[in-house]
């Protein structure tokens, strides 16, 4: 049996197919459109998965749908006449993609895929749900899901068992803790639903001085992590932005303009929301489990990706195991859609054994045979070695022992929104100039942005303060003591990026300001390649951290197919592209003909 699980129209859109309980493929319509965040309906991605299964629209028996737009419109609808008639503008701009559409989705997948079966409607949040329990490899465990907003619910939680859940409590709209968490994002001058994780990633260079602040006048926060906002402080009911004045005059004056200078305000303010966040998680964690008393935990929504936060709970939490969805957005939607069929709704067995999910790595997006890729590089004319497969990881671990950048893109592309290790750029972790490098010249981005590391499996404890695995990069953890330098006074007093360049462990490239990294465990059976590569540098280096970057450029979806990766190889400052068995040297190629400038094809992020 297949089902085709689907998720759009807000950010974010992807499509899942299942057959017979088992993940087929899953891909966010980003990577096929080139639209970051995309919320348009995922044909692209649809067509990829239907094609990965050698199947036609005709073969699927039923589709999943991640929300109930009727009661999301009800809401929607609800929101505006409270607050009538302040919000009429906004409401103006939305009422017709929804009249149009959003009100019709049966109507439009008919029109747009043929497909005349029966389409299951689960809730928002029992998708997110869906989406972490089932691919888990728990048979028993509390679920909470945390994200800006579904229909009405905002945060919910409750017990999952064999194949079926239910969620008991709930937090309704407008009180949400993604949605305060995007309010500072604005605030800050990034984009919603795009820049939280450079707040996050600019918390480190803060002091939390503005956290008593948001618990008395924004957040009434209880013990159990329930809370209250103050919305006479926010806009997002009825205006078109996140905050209003009165937000502003707290905080001493307006939002910071896109891609203006940082100053330490927004630093403190995003160090603050942090903390507040962290503090709200790690309530909610410990009274989920004081009623549910599961010993493991499943974590979903836009929340989930908060990886500090989920850190926390990992270290501080009652619980002695967690399992977060990798794509733990709304794009991870439309795999808890099509789960929640096959479990909920028809009630098929679930067999897990406790130990190893069910989400193959989130390796389950497109891949490129050696012939295609080989085709498109002849196509081109662009000059290229083959080599064998030991060749490959020999030469490559070798190019990023010697402090070489290099594009990496093998095998099927990750679903999610962490690159790990399919369609990454690699580089030296023990390399004190790296950061800074491949944050200007590579990925053209913001300097204070550090790093992730992938580190195998077996030596993740040798370099950091984990003991167990973390494959989707959702997890951080602190720099073992052992491989930590101790900054003296004067760095201590260091500001900002000054901060950041200062060696402070044996591995400076994926080192925070505050000893900390997000991690990516890698083992040899989900991508085999990915752990040779590192396993043969560690023998050549003796450490066996790399930097693991997504393979793109600043507002840009990762890559997805060889022309893509070709383009952004010869856009940057990468030195090779290790592209199925071919290397590519940056020497050896003639420039782009007929390029555009990538900042006009890219809106920035």
């Amino acid at each position: 049996m297949y089902i085709l699980g689907i998720s759009c129209f807000y950010h974010d859109s992807a499509a899942c197919l299942i057959r017979d309980g088992e993940i087929i493929a899953a891909a966010q319509e980003e990577r096929f459109t080139r639209k970051k965040h995309d919320h348009r309906f995922p044909r692209h991605a649809i067509d990829y998965c239907l094609e990965e299964a050698g199947i036609t629209v005709k073969d699927l028996d039923f589709i999943g749908f991640y929300d109930k737009p009727l009661l999301k419109f009800e809401r929607i609808l609800e929101t505006y006449l409270a607050y009538a008639p302040f919000g009429i503008r906004s409401f103006m701009k939305a009422a017709p993609l929804w009249i149009k559409q959003k009100l019709w989705i049966p109507d439009l997948i008919k029109k747009e895929l043929g497909y005349e079966g029966k389409i299951i409607f689960p809730e928002h949040h029992e998708s997110h749900a869906a989406s972490t329990f089932y691919p888990s490899p728990f048979r028993e465990a509390a679920i909470l899901t945390m994200d800006g907003v579904g229909e009405w619910t905002t945060t919910s939680f409750g017990v999952g068992c064999g194949n079926d859940f239910e969620l008991e409590y709930e937090i309704r709209f407008p009180h949400s803790l993604g949605l305060l968490y995007s309010a500072f994002t604005y605030y800050t001058g990034f984009k919603v639903n795009s820049g939280e994780y450079k707040v996050m990633g600019l918390a480190p260079y803060g002091e939390p001085k503005y956290v008593d602040l948001i618990l008395t006048k924004l957040m009434d926060l209880k013990e159990d992590g329930s809370f209250k906002l103050n919305m006479e402080y926010f806009d997002y009911c009825a205006g078109l932005t996140m905050t209003n004045e009165k937000f502003h005059k707290l905080f001493g004056g307006p939002p910071r303009g896109p891609e203006t200078k940082l100053t330490q305000k927004e630093m403190d303010l995003a160090r603050s929301i942090q903390v507040v966040t962290e503090e709200t998680m790690l309530r909610m964690a410990r009274h989920v489990h004081k009623v549910t008393r599961q010993k493991n935990l499943c974590l979903a929504g836009g929340v989930a990706l908060n990886c500090v936060g989920n850190g926390l709970i990992l270290r501080e939490g009652p619980f002695e195991n967690i399992w977060i969805q990798p794509a733990a957005g709304d794009a991870g939607g439309a795999l808890g859609a099509a789960l929640f069929v096959w479990y909920k709704y028809l009630g098929n067995e679930r067999k897990p054994d406790g130990k190893k999910d069910f989400q193959k790595g989130s390796y389950l997006g497109p891949a490129y045979s050696d012939e295609a890729i080989e085709k498109f590089l002849k196509s081109r004319q662009i000059p290229y070695k083959r080599l064998s497969r030991e060749e490959l990881i020999d030469v490559v671990s070798d190019l990023i022992a010697k402090e070489k950048v290099v594009g990496w893109f093998q095998g099927r592309m990750e679903f999610g929104p962490r690159a790990l290790g399919s369609r990454s750029i690699l580089g030296d972790a023990r390399s004190p100039k790296m950061q800074a490098e491949m944050n200007i010249k590579i990925k053209f981005r913001e300097g204070f942005r550090p790093f992730a590391p992938s580190v195998l499996l077996d030596k993740v404890s040798d370099y950091f303060e984990l003991d167990r695995e973390s494959p989707y990069m959702l997890l951080v953890a602190p720099v073992k003591e052992t491989h930590r330098r101790k900054m003296t006074e004067e760095e201590q007093k260091l500001w900002g990026i000054d901060k950041l360049n200062v060696v402070r462990s044996s591995v400076p490239a994926i080192t925070h300001v505050d000893y900390s990294a997000r991690i990516q465990t890698v083992n040899r059976e989900d991508h085999p390649l990915y752990y040779d590569l590192i396993h043969k540098f560690y023998e050549k280096t003796g450490c066996p951290v790399i930097i693991n970057t997504s393979f793109n450029v600043r507002g840009e979806p990762i890559v997805c197919r060889p022309e893509e990766a070709y383009t952004c190889f010869m856009r940057t400052n990468i030195d090779y592209l290790a592209m199925g068995s071919f290397l590519l040297d940056k020497r050896e190629q003639k420039p782009l003909e007929k390029d555009i400038d990538w900042k006009k094809e890219f809106e920035l992020d």
